[in-house]
């Protein structure tokens, strides 16, 4: 045995790891290299899995009947820091009330006519609705129309079991009583709000981005240049401060025009998208992904990537990434593409 195996050992037995070990062929000229490949899941597989879970159990049986997206490797998540996955809600049921530290968006794309309640305020549900759930907030759901309801749910949990901080626990009924007005964020927080609402929180509050809105936006954008990188980009920001839309997620709504196809660019924050509406396709790393209504798909960090509309119709993205807690540290990088 040499004198650096002979070392190593010696450290080994007592808990020890020299530099040299941990850097070994990595050298100093390095670059972020993601954990996972991208992923699609097309819209006949998830939809035929969540009838066949809705014909199977009940919520008795599962608490929430969440199917969730997976990557191969990473086993039990979509990506490194977040969640994705397809909820369905059949007519007359509630999905009981809890809460947790992880933060949660749900974005709804089949159905209509529920709602969730959120630390008692009841957020009626339609197609294209963003509604967030942030850290700690009671939330049920219940649908009282005459048809199922799915809508994607989106979460910070891979990140948060990487910090060993999950806390859950739940409530004591059911359903929580609804103590507010519905919607009442909506005048809370509107451009003319009042006095009282302050806007030093860390989390966010409760909050519904009504599709109506957020298309009459896209409409009126329409004719602009865009994003060279993105096209039409929309950030659902805290209404409260014009923040991220969570602490550790941002969700984004992409509009691509007929035809359109966007510059190719990396950064080192991942991202999960839901194809809300037409169809295209999407470059990653050379490798072209086609996608339609319904699918939905990761572009993993620092992957070099672009977007393209093949349909006639514009084509809606909705996007959901781990931007802010890059921001927060100081370590989002983003390249455009090279000439």
């Amino acid at each position: 045995m040499d004198k650096m195996e002979q070392l190593n050992r010696e450290l080994e037995e007592k808990n020890l790891v020299g530099y040299w070990n941990i850097v070994r062929g990595r050298g100093d000229d390095y670059e972020p290299k993601s954990s996972f490949e991208p992923c699609m899941w097309k819209w006949k597989d998830v939809s035929a899995a969540i009838d066949r879970a809705g014909e199977t159990l009940g919520l008795e049986d599962s608490f929430r009947r969440f199917i969730a997206f997976r990557t191969p490797a990473l086993k039990m998540t979509t990506t490194h820091t977040m969640l994705m996955g397809a909820q369905l809600v059949k007519p007359g049921e509630i999905a009981k009330a809890h809460r947790h530290v992880m933060g949660a968006i749900r974005f709804v794309i089949r159905g209509g006519g529920a709602q969730t309640t959120v630390n008692g305020e009841p957020f009626p549900m339609e197609p294209g609705d963003l509604i967030t759930t942030p850290g700690l907030t009671w939330h049920d759901h219940y649908n009282g129309s005459a048809k199922p309801i799915i809508w994607l749910d989106g979460a910070d949990g891979p990140f948060l079991r990487f910090l060993e901080a999950a806390f859950g626990e739940r409530y004591e009924k059911d359903q929580q009583p609804q103590s507010r007005p519905v919607s009442m964020s909506t005048f809370e927080l509107a451009a003319a709000r009042p006095s009282w609402v302050s806007a030093k929180s860390i989390q966010p509050p409760p909050y519904r981005y009504r599709w109506e809105e957020t298309e009459k936006t896209l409409s009126a954008l329409g004719e602009r240049p865009g994003d060279p990188y993105d096209g039409i980009l929309l950030r659902y920001v805290d209404p409260l401060n014009g923040g991220p839309t969570l602490p550790t997620v941002s969700c984004e709504m992409q509009m691509l025009r007929p035809g359109e196809s966007t510059k190719e660019h990396r950064h080192t924050s991942s991202a999960i998208y839901h194809v809300f509406r037409g169809k295209g396709f999407t470059v990653i790393d050379g490798e072209r992904h086609e996608w339609e209504t319904g699918d939905s798909f990761t572009v993993p960090l620092w992957r070099w990537h672009s977007h393209g509309n093949s349909g006639r119709e514009p084509a809606m993205l909705f996007g959901m990434n781990d931007r802010p807690i890059l921001d927060a540290f100081g370590f989002y990088r983003e390249e455009g593409q090279k000439v």
